[in-house]
């Protein structure tokens, strides 16, 4: 079996972030999505439109999720791939290049995102 793991924050969830999610569970198996909690978003210097256990429960609704486990620190990569058993890592392309760091433990994949839709987009909009 081979397992996939793809980080971020997936707020206001969208055709972009399912696309990714498809694409990143047709690389594996297994998809787990590590979710950037909100106390870890704050030291990101992001708040999210929804709490970490709505945006858990998005994610656990999609047939393409199959665990989602949370995301505290950049450092934690390194002890999640081995801990979950990680043959792939991936993440969108505007990573580019920031994760190859974790190739000495598994294939690093990044994807295209998808043109025209992203959650500040959403954001904005809803402020409009």
């Amino acid at each position: 079996m081979k397992r996939v793991i793809t980080y971020g924050t997936f707020d206001t969830l969208h055709f972009g972030h399912i696309r990714l999610l498809q694409r990143a569970r047709a690389l594996g198996d297994y998809l787990i999505v590590a979710l950037s909690t909100d106390e870890f978003n704050a030291i990101k210097g992001k708040v999210a439109f929804h709490s970490w256990e709505e945006r858990k429960a998005h994610l656990e609704a999609l047939r393409y999720v199959d665990l989602v486990i949370p995301e505290k620190t950049w450092e934690q990569k390194r002890d999640d791939i081995p801990l979950y058993r990680v043959d792939i890592f991936t993440m969108g392309d505007d990573w580019q290049g920031k994760f190859d760091f974790l190739s000495d433990l598994c294939e690093v994949h990044y994807m295209p995102r998808t043109e025209g839709i992203s959650s500040t987009m959403i954001r904005n909009g809803l402020r409009a």
